[in-house]
C-alpha cells in the first residue's frame, strides 16, 4: 500500500500482530503443490479470488503487516520503507496478470480486493467483475448519480470526503468524494453485495496476499463443496483449502467474516468432506488449522507455475495514459496578431496534475523564427503570438515522462491551422487504443500515441485534441517456458463459459452496516 494512504488512516494504537515469520517449501513439494492447486483450478466451476496488500509488494508497494511493512517497523521503531517508485506509477505484478487471463478465459467469475492501489482495474479486470472493499486510491464518486470517475493520479483525502472536483454527468454536478474507508467507516453495500453473492455461488476462493483475519464478507453462505486456497503475504504464497463451509454471521456489533467453529466428530463426512488438517501459508494465519493444502513460497512463483500448468500464458501489461492539448486564440486590439495559449492538460480537468510528465519542451516551424520553451511548472501552458497572415504552422513537443515510465520521453508534432472545427470527432477510442497496444507489444517500446476525440470550442475560440500515449510496458515472459511444473495437464477454457454479467443493484431493505479492518 502506498506510503501516504497509511500517514493518511487515523490513528489507531493496537492494529494487530505484524513482522511474523515466513516460510518456503523445499522446491519438490512446491512443485507437487502447485501441481495439486492447477488441478483443483481445472476443475472449479465458479472461482472467485480474494486479494489482499501482499500481492501488490512485489510492485514496489510496501505493506503493513509483513517483516519490513510499514507497521511493523514502526513498531520496531525503524525509519519506514520507501516506496521504489511513485504509487501512481506502480504496475500489476505477474500475479495481477495472471487473474487478468483467467476472468479472460471464464475461469475467474469475481474478484474481491482490500487493496486501494487500484492495480485490478488497471491490470484490466472489468468493473462490474470486481469489489474494492476499502475502495481505490485513484477513483472518486458521485454520492448523488453513482458515477464513478478513475484518475491517474492519487486522490487527495481518505474517508469518503468531499473532493474539489464535481460530477460531470449532465443534470448532476453534485461535489465528488474519496471511496477509500478510514478505520470506522462501513462496508459499502454496492462492493459488499456481490462479493456476497458471488461468495455463495463459489466452490473455490482463492486468497492471494491476505491473513484472512478482516474478511467482511456480510451476511454470506456457502454451498457444501466451497474450497478456500490462501495465497499470503504477497512475495510468499500461503494457501489453504478450507472444507467446506465458512459462516457469516451477523451480530449488531460485529462485522467480521467468521469461519466455520471446530465441528463435531462425524460432521465433515456427514457432509462429504475431507477433514482439514493440513496447514499452510508464507505467514501463518488465524485459519490454518482447518487448511487441507498449504503452499509456502513466493506468490509469483505460484501463480507462473500455475499458469504453465494450465498451458496459459501470462498477458502483457500496457499502461495507456491520456491528455488533451487546447489551443485557444483570439485576435488582438489592432486585429493585426493572433494571440494563442497552448495547454498540455489532463483529461480530468484543465487543474488536474499530468502525474507522468515532467516537463515538456516547446519548439515550432523553423521559418517563423518563435521561441522555443521548457515548461516545467504545471498547469502546462504557454503564449505566443503570431501575425494574422499566418495561415499555418508546425507545434513540435518532447514530453519528458517522470518516474516510473518506461521510455524517457515522446515526441508529437502538433499542426495548427488556426480554423476551428465545427463538428466534434470522436473516434472508435476502443479500436483505437486495441491498435496502439498491438503495435507497443509488436514493437517492444512504449512512446507511441494516437488521437482518439478532436473536438472545436467556439467561445473562447478553441481546438481540443485528445491523445493517447504509451507510459509503460510489460512483458511477462512466457509462463508455458518458463514454469519447470508445465506438462501440459490443462488447456484454455473456451470464451463461452464466461460470465454473462453482475447485478450491482443494491438490495432492498435496511441491513445493518459492517465495519472493517486492514
Amino acid at each position: 500500500m502506498s506510503l501516504g494512504y497509511a500517514e493518511k488512516l487515523s490513528f489507531i494504537e493496537d492494529v494487530g500482530n505484524v513482522g511474523m515469520a515466513e516460510f518456503f517449501d523445499p522446491s519438490h513439494v512446491f512443485q507437487e503443490k502447485v501441481e495439486r492447486l492447477a488441478r483443483m483450478i481445472q476443475k472449479s466451476k465458479h472461482m472467485v479470488v480474494f486479494t489482499g496488500a501482499g500481492i501488490s509488494t512485489s510492485c514496489g508497494i510496501p505493506d503493513f503487516r509483513g517483516p519490513k511493512g510499514i507497521w511493523t517497523l514502526q513498531r520496531q521503531g525503524k525509519a519506514l520503507p520507501e516506496a521504489s517508485l511513485p504509487f501512481h506509477r506502480a504496475t500489476p505484478s505477474t500475479t495481477h496478470m495472471a487473474l487478468v487471463e483467467f476472468e479472460k478465459a471464464g475461469i475467474l467469475k469475481f474478484l474481491i480486493s482490500q487493496n486501494v492501489d487500484g492495480l485490478h482495474l488497471r491490470s484490466g479486470i472489468p468493473r462490474e467483475k470486481l469489489s474494492e472493499l476499502h475502495g481505490d486510491s485513484f477513483m472518486e464518486q458521485c454520492p448523488s448519480c453513482g458515477a464513478e470517475y478513475v484518475r491517474d493520479f492519487e486522490i487527495e483525502t481518505i474517508g469518503l470526503k468531499e473532493t474539489t472536483r464535481r460530477c460531470s454527468k449532465a443534470g448532476c454536478g453534485a461535489k465528488l468524494r474519496d471511496t477509500v474507508l478510514d478505520w470506522e467507516d462501513a462496508l459499502p453495500p454496492k462492493e459488499m453485495d456481490p462479493a456476497a453473492k458471488h461468495c455463495k455461488m463459489a466452490d473455490l476462493v482463492l486468497c492471494l496476499g491476505t491473513r484472512m483475519t478482516h474478511l467482511a464478507l456480510k451476511k454470506c453462505s456457502f454451498s457444501s463443496t466451497f474450497k478456500i486456497l490462501v495465497v499470503n503475504n504477497g512475495l510468499i504464497a500461503s494457501l489453504a483449502i478450507w472444507y467446506p463451509a465458512i459462516v457469516i454471521r451477523e451480530f449488531a456489533n460485529y462485522s467480521c467474516m467468521q469461519f466455520a467453529p471446530k465441528m463435531p466428530k462425524g460432521w465433515w463426512e456427514d457432509h462429504n468432506c475431507e477433514s482439514p488438517d493440513m496447514p499452510f501459508n508464507f505467514q501463518k494465519t488465524p485459519k490454518d488449522k482447518k487448511a487441507s493444502l498449504v503452499i509456502h513460497g513466493r506468490v509469483d512463483e505460484v501463480m507462473t507455475g500455475v499458469m504453465g500448468m494450465l498451458n496459459m500464458r501470462i498477458p502483457p501489461f500496457i499502461r495507456i495514459d491520456l491528455f488533451q492539448i487546447i489551443i485557444t486564440q483570439a485576435l488582438s486590439l489592432d486585429k493585426k496578431y493572433v494571440n494563442w495559449t497552448l495547454r498540455i492538460a489532463s483529461v480530468h480537468g484543465k487543474q488536474a496534475p499530468l502525474p507522468f510528465i515532467k516537463s515538456v519542451e516547446v519548439s515550432f516551424t523553423e521559418s517563423l523564427s518563435m521561441k522555443a520553451a521548457v515548461l516545467y511548472d504545471q498547469p502546462l501552458h504557454l503564449k505566443r503570438r503570431t501575425a494574422r497572415s499566418t495561415k499555418h504552422l508546425d507545434v513540435f513537443l518532447t514530453l519528458q515522462f517522470s518516474a516510473g515510465c518506461k521510455c524517457t520521453h515522446a515526441d508529437l508534432k502538433i499542426p495548427v491551422d488556426f480554423e476551428i472545427p465545427t463538428d466534434s470527432l470522436k473516434e472508435e477510442k476502443d479500436s483505437i487504443i486495441e491498435k496502439l497496444k498491438e503495435r507497443a507489444v509488436r514493437e517492444a517500446c512504449c512512446g507511441q500515441t494516437a488521437v482518439v476525440e478532436r473536438r472545436g470550442i467556439l467561445v473562447p475560440k478553441s481546438e481540443v485534441i485528445v491523445h493517447a500515449i504509451i507510459t509503460n510496458i510489460i512483458l511477462y515472459g512466457d509462463s508455458l517456458e518458463a514454469s519447470s511444473l508445465s506438462n501440459g495437464l490443462l488447456k484454455r477454457r473456451n470464451e463461452g463459459l464466461m460470465d454473462s454479467g453482475i447485478c450491482w443493484k443494491r438490495t432492498k431493505g435496511r441491513k445493518r452496516t459492517s465495519r472493517h479492518r486492514r
